[in-house]
């Protein structure tokens, strides 16, 4: 079996190749010239090839050298992410932590939670920006966003760490047309309430059983409002039907302040996503706010 090549032979080659000669990299280094040849030379002996072409005036990387210097770069990248990373977690969350989140998701999910943070961290600070716009996290020095959704392409960081439901329903005045509905084509005879804070808030998919059995169906707006939590409210008051997430819904749901319409028909289901400016690696007190909110929404 062939022996493990030693990562410092790595860091040498790649040294080496940029700077464009064995001296200069060994000043870069702090050591001999010799030293880094022998282990250059070592590692070629172990990877069975050529990489890199020395003549008296020059010294380039070969074809395959080229390629192993890139795979070097981010072995090497990769093995200083996780040194980082373990030496930050050795040190305790502290500092002012910049949270955005959509206002909903933010209010009832993300507020108890950094009560429980700053609680738990009296080193820490947080600065919660509630929003349903998407906040430039680099241009407003934003450390992480919860997003909710379905994420757009994006040169940003991101992480899915849950997911949520959405439900369609309506206000108890409307119960005995409710019970009338046996298909989610009978749905545009009720009144609706729009969630203009939605890409598309007229437009639903239904889909039901294994077979995958789909209705899609076009709503006239009755009321539109741009905001969540005052579509709930407006149903609740009797607005109409509409579509809302679990994590608003199922509170009123259960109680009896509204009612989930047809259940065995399913909407689309989103992520929920924690959104980073491009970094190496993560501060504890990002870190550590991330870890709650993920064993919050698994429990």
């Amino acid at each position: 079996m062939q022996e493990a090549t030693n990562l410092n032979r790595l860091a040498y080659f790649v040294a080496v190749v940029d700077a464009g000669s064995f001296t200069r990299a060994a000043e870069y280094l702090g050591i001999t010239k010799a030293v880094v040849s022998q282990q250059v030379a070592r590692l070629e002996q172990e990877v069975g090839t050529t990489l890199l072409m020395r003549t008296t005036r020059r010294l380039q990387p070969t074809e395959a050298g080229r390629m192993f210097h890139a795979r070097c770069v981010l072995i090497l990248r990769e093995a200083e992410d996780a040194l980082g990373e373990l030496a930050h977690a050795r040190t305790e969350p502290k500092g002012l932590l910049r949270i955005t989140a959509p206002y909903d998701y933010g209010t009832s999910v993300v507020v108890p939670l950094v009560t429980a943070f700053t609680t738990r961290y009296s080193d820490c600070k947080v600065e919660l920006n509630l929003s349903d716009k998407m906040i430039d996290l680099i241009a407003d020095n934003m450390d992480i966003a919860i997003r909710v959704g379905w994420l757009a392409d994006s040169s940003l960081q991101a992480r899915r760490i849950g997911s949520f439901r959405q439900f369609l329903v309506g206000p108890p005045q409307l119960a005995d047309k409710i019970a009338e509905l046996n298909d989610p084509a009978d749905l545009p005879s009720l009144r609706f309430v729009a969630n203009n804070a939605l890409r598309e808030p007229l437009e639903w998919t239904f889909t039901r059983g294994c077979d995958r059995e789909t209705r899609t169906v076009r709503f006239k707006a009755d009321i539109a409002i741009n905001a969540t939590p005052a579509v709930m409210e407006a149903v609740k008051q009797g607005g109409g039907l509409s579509v809302l997430p679990d994590f608003l819904a199922t509170a009123d749901v259960s109680n009896g302040r509204l009612i989930h319409i047809l259940p065995e028909w399913h909407l689309p289901s989103g992520g929920v996503y924690t959104v980073y400016p491009a970094a190496r690696f993560r501060p504890p007190k990002v870190s550590a706010f991330v870890d709650m909110l993920t064993d919050a929404l698994k429990r």
